[in-house]
């Protein structure tokens, strides 16, 4: 049954001082009111409370309005609020229209008198746009209770525990053969020096032994289809050419592979073997042939694992395999990689042996790393003196422009172990200190107080030309002291490149898959970084950790609690309602020509070969609209953006009231 002829209510919002401090928000309200078809146009401080939206559904049921226009901020801020205001008195939610005079007007707006006349016009338009608007109905589907979760690092173990304890199925995907991220590499964390292996090999272990937890280690994300509550993943599993279920890990196979090469895990300081587990903790503690290097794989002999192995576990013949699993939502926890400072020359990484990036500073540092946990030059000595060089790659134009958080206090960590361990003088060589965490501060003052020199100011060189002959065979540190006003050039025996974290590779194919973007650096662009730091744009895609942008392990951690949190939310639910605005195909209209699925950047579309028309599933449809603006026949519209409704808007931006168009219904009666 059609609505009668509009009767549109308008309502202006303060947003505080956000808007009435640059748009005379009375004035706006004043001029809806004489609007066509406008019965009721007021203006309230902060139209997203409650008494805002009680303004709405109070005039809605005392009034009979059947549009409701707000003007105020973004509608990605509060569409839902204000449709759900409308549904609750009463009207369909798509009889309401939204006009940004926030962020389109008032904050990009200086001259006051100009900010209202535009804020005039976008009223006008949305007033002119929503006496179009047709009632559309959302659709509910089923919630699949399973989750999946894509990265092992200390992050995605978090949220994998999190969920596996709340009694829901849980798949934790990582691309390496074991789970443990960047945090397994480490020897103690800041500021509490608590020992890295004894606080997160438990939680290893716990996801090896939890019931609803299925890990699918040294596996990578193929593909992934669907949508929120109904996503199917095919998940790449690459052989290990070990038997996990006859495996023993007891490491004879490793103790007997003849082949060396550089450990990635030790970051090139040491060798591992062909076949090998990346470190002692490892889970699963499954070993791994490496066919790269392995010589039955490049020369067609040795086979001496398969020899030595009691259990039998040796399987030469595994193959690649593809599985299919069904998920209801999405956690992206990829962490990050170090930056690489060997385009950095003037550090020497590299070309002078006892420079050290700051990863590789803590493998030395751990005591399953190459030198045990004992800081020793490449001759076996204790250095006397060590530099360590802040914001190597960060706060750089020329490589990561942002801060990454985490490399001042983990360069204080290094000073104190340097110190503990070996006596040596400690060098900081930094541009700011930034210690904004709980105890952060208090273990920079700790620093200080024992002995550590911090000289502000960035160093130029690190060169093995010495200044006195009992320097011979160090390296000197060349930087400017900007708090003495002076140059120094300071002999040391070791120096460690604190260098930047910057995305995992392969995290852009990632977020292709699930329909989300990241950001000029190559993090992931969470849904709203106040309101939605954990959501993406894709509904039920989560995040958590470094993969969304630098952090330490608390944050991480909690970040993972929180993604973890958001995935039961939704799929406690058992059902969801999908947005009605999407688009629909006009079969008699299509004439197959496929553009629409090439652009569709969430494979909502398909190809129905028999009837040479595509299809769209409205489920997985976001609205973008990139389909009906390809179309060269006109057969695809986008609900809630059909032609009537769009020009309505422009011409009302464009025009006075005398020159609106009568909507549908208005035409009908």
């Amino acid at each position: 049954m059609r609505e009668s002829i509009p009767k549109i209510g308008v309502y202006v919002c303060h947003c505080g001082t956000n808007i009435s401090g640059k748009v005379d928000v009375e004035a706006v309200s004043e001029y809806a009111s004489g609007l066509p078809h406008v019965v009721v146009a007021k203006n309230f401080k902060f139209m997203c409370s409650n008494p805002g939206q009680d303004l709405v559904i109070d005039d809605i049921k005392a009034k009979g309005l059947n549009r409701v226009v707000v003007a105020s901020c973004s509608p990605r801020m509060h569409e839902k609020t204000f449709r759900k205001a409308c549904q609750t008195a009463g009207i369909n939610p798509y009889y309401f229209q939204m006009a940004c005079i926030r962020e389109h007007d008032s904050w990009v707006t200086e001259d006051p008198a100009a900010a209202t006349q535009k804020a005039k016009d976008l009223v006008r338009g949305a007033v002119a746009r929503v006496a179009h608007h047709q009632k559309l109905t959302s659709r509910v589907v089923d919630i699949n209770p399973n989750v999946l979760v894509i990265g092992g690092g200390i992050a995605g173990i978090q949220a994998a525990l999190d969920i596996a304890d709340g009694g829901k199925k849980v798949y934790l995907v990582e691309r390496d053969p074991s789970i443990g991220g960047n945090m397994s590499k480490f020897d103690k964390t800041f500021p509490t020096l608590d020992c890295a292996a004894c606080i997160s090999t438990p939680k290893l272990v716990a996801v090896g032994q939890h019931e609803n937890i299925e890990m699918m280690t040294y596996s990578e994300v193929a593909d992934v289809s669907g949508f929120v509550g109904n996503f199917t993943v095919k998940v790449r599993k690459k052989p290990r050419y070990v038997d996990a279920e006859k495996c023993t890990g007891c490491g004879v196979c490793t103790e007997k592979c003849p082949a060396k090469v550089l450990s990635e895990f030790d970051h090139d300081l040491t060798y591992r073997k062909a076949i090998y587990t990346p470190f002692p903790q490892s889970v699963p503690n499954t070993r791994v042939i490496d066919t790269e290097h392995c010589l039955f794989f490049k020369k067609g002999r040795c086979r001496a694992c398969e020899k030595f192995c009691e259990a039998d576990a040796i399987d030469f013949d595994q193959k690649e395999e593809i599985v299919e699993i069904n998920v209801g939502s999405i956690i992206i926890a990829t962490g990050f990689e170090t930056f690489d400072p060997t385009p950095l020359t003037q550090y020497g990484f590299g070309r002078y042996p006892e420079v050290y990036s700051s990863i590789q500073f803590e493998r030395i540092n751990n005591a399953t790393g190459p030198t045990s946990g004992e800081i020793v030059t490449k001759d076996g000595k204790k250095p006397k003196a060590v530099a360590i060089i802040h914001c190597v790659g960060s706060r750089d134009e020329n490589h990561m422009k942002y801060c990454s958080r985490v490399c001042c206090m983990y360069s204080m960590k290094f000073a104190h172990l340097v110190r503990e361990k070996t006596g040596a003088e400690v060098y900081e060589f930094y541009i700011d200190i930034r210690s904004p965490g709980k105890g952060y501060e208090e273990f920079y003052n700790r620093l200080q107080e024992e002995g550590t020199h911090f000289i502000r100011g960035k160093v130029s060189q690190i060169t093995d030309m010495v200044d006195s002959p009992k320097d011979e065979g160090r390296l000197t540190v060349v930087a400017e002291d900007t708090l003495a006003r002076k140059v120094r050039r300071i002999p040391v025996d070791m120096v460690v490149l604190s260098v930047g974290l910057k995305p995992s590779s392969g995290i852009e194919d990632i977020a292709r898959m699930v329909g989300i973007s990241v950001d000029t650096d190559g993090w992931i662009n969470e849904l709203h970084p106040k309101l939605g730091p954990l959501a993406t744009p894709s509904d039920g895609i989560f995040v958590a950790g470094c993969c969304q942008g630098p952090k330490d392990i608390p944050d991480s951690v909690a970040q993972g609690q929180g993604a973890a949190g958001e995935a039961l939310s939704l799929i406690s639910r058992g059902k969801l309602e999908i947005e009605a605005a999407v688009s629909t195909i006009d079969p008699e209209r299509c004439m197959g020509c496929r553009q629409c699925e090439e652009v569709c950047v969430y494979g909502a579309i398909s190809y129905h070969p028999a009837l040479n028309v595509c299809e769209v599933n409205e489920a997985i449809c976001k609205g973008c609209g990139n389909c009906t603006a390809t179309c060269p026949n006109k057969a695809i519209e986008l609900k809630h953006f059909n032609n009537d409704e769009l020009m309505a808007e422009v011409e009302g931006l464009m025009f006075g009231p005398a020159d609106f168009h009568h909507s549908p219904d208005e035409q009908a009666a």
